[in-house]
C-alpha cells in the first residue's frame, strides 16, 4: 500500500507526463487548504477565490519545473502566497487605507481557525462574534510582509524552514518577521481590548448614576 507521500509522488509524475486526471486529484487534495491561506492573507473571499484560480493556472503551466524538492502542497502554497501578496499590494496601491479607517472584512473569515461552541447563549455568541471581528481586523491591518509570515507559521502551522522555503527567505529572517508580527498584533489587540474595557466601564458608570 502506497504512503501518502509515495502516492503524491506518483500523481505528480503522472501529471507531469500529461495526465490531467492526476493533476486534478492533486488539486482536490490541496484546494481547501490553499484557499484558507489565501483568505487569511487577503482577508477577502473574492480575492481569495481569484488567488486560488491564479494558483491553479500557474501550477499547471509551471508543473514541469517542479523538482520534488518539497511537498507538492508546499510548492502550491508558495505560488498562492505570491499571488495573494500581489492582490494585497495592488489593493493597497488602489486605495491607501489609514489604520484608523474601517477595513473591509469577510464575516466568514477563518481567523480564528477554531471557535468554541457556546450553544444558544446569545451573550456568549455575541462576544464570540465581536472577538472574531477584532482578531480578523487586527490581522488584516498588519503589514503584508509580517502578515504572511504569521499566517504560515501561527495559523497554518508550517515549520520555520517550510515558511522560509515558501517565501524565499532565510530562517533567521522568518524568525525576525514572526517576532515583529506577534509584537505588533499583541500591541494592537491590547489597544482594542483596553478601548473596549474603558467603554464598558463608562457604560456601567452611566447606568449606575
Amino acid at each position: 500500500m502506497l504512503t501518502q507521500l509515495e502516492n503524491e509522488t506518483t500523481l505528480v509524475a503522472e501529471a507531469q507526463a500529461g495526465n490531467a486526471e492526476a493533476f486534478v486529484t492533486l488539486l482536490n487534495q490541496c484546494n481547501k487548504y490553499v484557499f484558507r491561506v489565501a483568505l487569511n492573507i487577503t482577508g477577502n473571499r473574492q480575492d481569495a477565490e481569484d488567488v486560488l484560480q491564479e494558483t491553479i493556472l500557474n501550477a499547471y503551466t509551471q508543473l514541469g519545473g517542479f523538482r520534488g524538492e518539497s511537498r507538492f502542497y508546499t510548492w502550491l502554497v508558495r505560488i498562492a502566497v505570491n499571488e495573494a501578496l500581489k492582490k494585497v499590494r495592488k489593493r493597497s496601491a488602489e486605495r491607501q487605507v489609514s489604520l484608523d479607517e474601517p477595513v473591509e472584512t469577510d464575516e466568514k473569515s477563518l481567523m480564528p481557525r477554531e471557535i468554541e461552541d457556546w450553544g444558544d447563549n446569545p451573550e456568549k455568541r455575541y462576544a464570540q462574534t465581536e472577538l472574531q471581528q477584532i482578531l480578523t481586523e487586527t490581522l488584516e491591518r498588519l503589514e503584508p510582509q509580517f502578515r504572511v509570515v504569521f499566517v504560515l507559521r501561527d495559523v497554518e502551522n508550517f515549520s520555520t524552514e517550510e515558511t522560509a522555503t515558501m517565501l524565499g527567505m532565510s530562517v533567521p529572517a522568518v524568525k525576525s518577521r514572526l517576532l515583529r508580527a506577534r509584537l505588533r498584533l499583541r500591541e494592537r489587540l491590547n489597544k482594542c481590548f483596553k478601548k473596549g474595557l474603558n467603554g464598558a466601564l463608562q457604560r456601567a458608570n452611566s447606568e449606575a448614576l
